[in-house]
């Protein structure tokens, strides 16, 4: 800095100035040179650091050096470097008048730690990109720190500006806060439940990001879109959001769809009620039709049994062969407690479909042949009719 001001001594002598406007042409010299220098800084940050380091990044198989130091992350701490030049300078420039100086040095520090929170707070939202569609609990747990650090940070940010504009050690700001303990508490209450829920929801394993979850109480049915330390964004199938806090997910039961979509099939449990009226011992007619119609062999009917049996026997043996139906899985065709409805049967199989669209279909396609093959057995469904007027 002594070169600089030597420096500006000798324009200011080659112009062969005196009297009064040589302080005034010196301080005029010493900001712009200080503005410049500033300027320059920034310039070689940006158009020769951030390329350097976008190359050595790029050459890297590895994709968290991608995106932790990616151009917006590099771009705000190039932002920074100006002002730590500006704040270097500012006791060559105006060594002169103290006050200007120690004013203008608070701004310049307070613009540093203001930059200086933008910078870890891009830091932090680059982390997200490193997820997937599915949040693990390790990445999870990340994240709910990550959601401590951003407060901490803004809360030593306060601290900070506070400090630099009463001209106090933060250290000793920060030794005061120990009475207001009680009122922290009380402002970061639900961040500090939310955290604490967040860890119970993802050390239990009970819900990650990507899950298909239902919240009864909040009207939520679908796909968890964000986890934070205060809320959980669910995304509906009709597309709307649902908001609930982390808190209220412990503190209540919500269902989670994640061990169906991992496991084996998904469940269909559907019952169809039967007219009693239809239900009978076989004749040698229907005895006849079954065998003819390729349901039974005619061994396999025997005197005395009832229509409804064989009609269970069937669709139990047609469920466990159909190629959509995972047979490895519990599979019953079973009767329920009689209903003045009729007779509840029920049937109870897993489909290898999970996706949904494919699921309803496939479904309503075994659902539609059970309805079809049952005239055949002799058998009705029980359908109620508007009483006439």
């Amino acid at each position: 800095m002594e070169n600089i001001k030597i420096f500006v001594e000798q324009l200011i002598g080659l112009t062969g100035l005196t009297g009064s406007m040589v302080p005034v042409l010196r301080h005029v010299l010493l900001v712009l040179i200080a503005f410049l220098l500033a300027l320059l800084a920034g310039l070689l940050c940006r158009k020769i650091i951030v390329p350097v380091v976008k190359r050595l990044t790029a050459h890297t198989e590895a994709r968290w050096d991608d995106v932790l130091f990616g151009e917006r992350v590099l771009v705000s701490a190039c932002h920074i470097v100006p002002a730590i030049v500006i704040w270097q300078l500012l006791p060559l420039v105006f060594y002169q008048y103290p006050v200007v100086r120690e004013m203008l040095t608070r701004l310049t520090a307070i613009y540093i730690t203001v930059m200086t929170v933008r910078l870890v707070l891009v830091f932090i939202s680059s982390i997200k990109q490193l997820e997937g569609e599915e949040r693990s609990a390790r990445q999870q747990y990340l994240y709910s720190f990550l959601g401590v650090v951003r407060i901490v940070v803004f809360f030593v940010a306060v601290i900070v500006v506070v400090a630099i504009v009463l001209n106090r050690d933060p250290i000793k700001l920060f030794a005061g806060l120990g009475a207001t303990s009680a009122v922290l508490m009380l402002v970061f209450q639900d961040t500090i439940k939310g955290l604490v829920a967040g860890i119970r929801l993802t050390s239990n394993d009970m819900l990650h990001k990507g899950d298909w979850i239902t919240v009864p109480k909040a009207g939520a049915n679908g796909i968890v879109e964000d986890m934070s330390l205060t809320t959980v964004k669910i995304r509906n199938f009709d597309n709307t959001m649902v908001t609930v806090t982390p808190q209220s997910l412990v503190d209540d039961s919500f269902q989670n769809w994640n061990g169906m979509q991992q496991g084996e099939g998904r469940r269909v449990n559907r019952t169809v009620y039967y007219d009693f009226r239809s239900i009978r011992l076989v004749g040698d007619q229907l005895r006849k039709s079954l065998i003819s119609k390729g349901y039974f062999k005619a061994e396999d009917i025997h005197a005395g049994m009832v229509n409804m049996t064989l009609y269970r026997q069937y669709l139990a043996n047609w469920l466990a062969c159909h190629p959509l139906v995972n047979a490895d899985m519990t599979l019953m065709v079973r009767q329920m407690d009689p209903t003045p409805e009729g007779l509840p049967v029920e049937f109870y199989f897993f489909l290898k479909e999970k996706e949904w669209v494919a699921y309803e279909n496939q479904t309503a396609e075994l659902m539609e042949h059970i309805y079809a093959v049952t005239p055949d057995f002799g058998l009705r469904i029980y359908q109620m009719f508007p009483q006439q007027q």
